[in-house]
């Protein structure tokens, strides 16, 4: 099968693009989202006079604790910027231990909201399901139906109760992953529920990219190849919103938050766009981020209704806030190269470009996106405060950046090739990771030399370098 996608090319204000030298490059971020991820993830002023009076240097676990136990900050508990700054100090970059070992490519790895659980989607037509809590047993053995290619995303409704999966195809199913059922194969020792997406016109050529369950549970949510978002009510069984959105690929969408009423979308136009299911023009964003110079390949929301951030295949991940968006795109088209991201290299020329109306707050750079869509993240609020992004990287690697100051403060090694998705537990120092050399694997704060799945340098598997896949997602 050939999957054509939609290549948009700039026009006459691209020689508005300025270049700058990369090297000489200083990462500017932006002084109030600097300033906030340190409030939330240092120790308070409170806490720090209590122990090194008028002295601002590290403080160490031993000396938190202690300060804790005398009571020194007279607050007789840490606060949460305090636990914040104890646990970033243990960042899961040990190991990695094997969750599983597949003969295919593995494209998702995602943890529940509460963490008991762990989803890893494969190309093989093929889900699985771990329970984190023992020690990663498969809690559900799923078989998918009618697949076009691979699995393109995973979504857990908020109960856990029910697992959507997405293909290149139109239709979305349901699977429930707690009955007894624990080999579901499609429509045979269970059934998938099939959810149609597509309009009366594109029904084959219909593929999804992003699916999402609303924080309620009553909706999902996806973005297509159709240019579009579609809305569909699991209760009136049918999609009851679609909006046109983009002029290329809608490659994800999410929610801003847990009200479910503001939406994120990116697109192969380059554009992170903001709406609101509240206002009376559907069909039009209530603000638009300009800044990008390539496809958008992610989008993950901060959750506090201001900040989310995007992956890109200009090989940039940026933090946005919508406080800061415009109204309408500005007339720039800023694709000024030929490339095509599944089986070519980033044009060297094209790395010291700049929007000239970038409205982002910050960029981050040294991670890759190439071959697939791969995905950025915030680390917990819980165990970090946010204070870092993570993403996984075509070059083999997972990437950890710190907001506050922009740099990469580790680059855990292990993969023999790409790592599309990574997910960091939302409360333990646990991260892992799904590659295209077909395994996941989970790293830790702490080593454990004696646990027999532990993998050791060497044993990885090199994914051919030919890609002679005819699509690539």
């Amino acid at each position: 099968m050939r999957w054509k996608r939609k290549i948009h090319h700039g026009g006459s204000s691209q020689q508005q693009l300025v270049g700058s030298t990369l090297a000489n490059e200083v990462c500017a971020i932006d002084e109030e989202v600097s300033h906030l991820s340190r409030i939330k993830s240092e120790p308070s002023q409170r806490t720090r006079a209590s122990i090194y009076v008028g002295q601002k240097r590290p403080i160490s676990t031993f000396k938190l604790l202690s300060g804790r136990e005398s009571n020194c900050s007279g607050m007789g508990r840490f606060s949460s910027a305090d636990c914040s700054y104890a646990l970033r100090k243990h960042l899961p970059v040990k190991g990695p231990w094997c969750v599983d070992d597949m003969d295919s490519e593995a494209y998702i790895s995602q943890f529940s909201a509460d963490g008991s659980l762990l989803i890893g989607g494969f190309r093989g037509s093929h889900i699985r399901v771990y329970n984190s809590e023992k020690n990663w047993k498969v809690h559900k053995d799923i078989t998918c139906k009618r697949l076009r290619w691979t699995v393109s995303d995973i979504a857990l409704s908020p109960d856990q109760r029910f697992l959507a999966y997405s293909s290149l195809s139109p239709t979305v199913h349901i699977v429930n992953v707690q009955n007894a059922v624990k080999e579901s194969h499609a429509n045979i020792t269970e059934i998938h529920e099939g959810l149609d997406f597509s309009d009366d016109d594109d029904g084959f050529s219909f593929g999804i990219f992003s699916v999402k369950f609303s924080k309620d549970g009553r909706e999902l949510v996806v973005g297509n190849n159709n240019e579009s978002i579609c809305i569909y009510d699991l209760g009136a069984n049918k999609v009851t919103e679609r909006i046109n959105a983009h002029v290329a690929d809608v490659n994800v969408v999410t929610f801003a938050d847990e009200t479910s009423d503001v939406l994120y979308s990116g697109s192969d136009d380059s554009l992170c766009k903001v709406w609101d299911r509240r206002c009376h023009k559907k069909q039009k964003p209530v603000g638009v981020l300009t800044g990008h110079l390539d496809g958008i390949t992610f989008v993950d929301s901060r959750g506090d209704g201001h900040y989310f951030i995007s992956n890109c295949k200009d090989q940039t991940i940026k933090l946005w806030d919508l406080r800061k968006m415009s109204s309408t795109t500005k007339d720039c088209t800023p694709k000024a190269y030929e490339w095509d991201y599944r089986w070519m290299t980033y044009p060297s020329e094209a790395r010291y470009l700049k929007h000239p109306y970038d409205q982002s707050l910050a960029t981050f750079r040294g991670h890759s996106v190439l071959r697939t869509l791969i995905r950025c993240y915030f680390s917990p609020m819980h165990s970090t405060s946010q204070r870092y992004i993570y993403t996984g990287s075509s070059d083999q690697c997972v990437y950890i950046y710190d907001v506050a100051t922009g740099k990469v403060v580790e680059k855990l090694r292990w993969h023999g090739s790409i790592i599309r998705d990574c997910s960091w537990h939302p409360y333990l120092p646990t991260l892992v990771s799904s590659s295209w050399d077909g395994y996941l694997v989970r790293w830790e704060a702490t080593e454990d030399d004696k646990d027999p799945s532990m993998l050791k340098t060497g044993k990885q598997r090199m994914h051919p370098e030919g890609y002679t896949m005819s699509f690539v997602l």
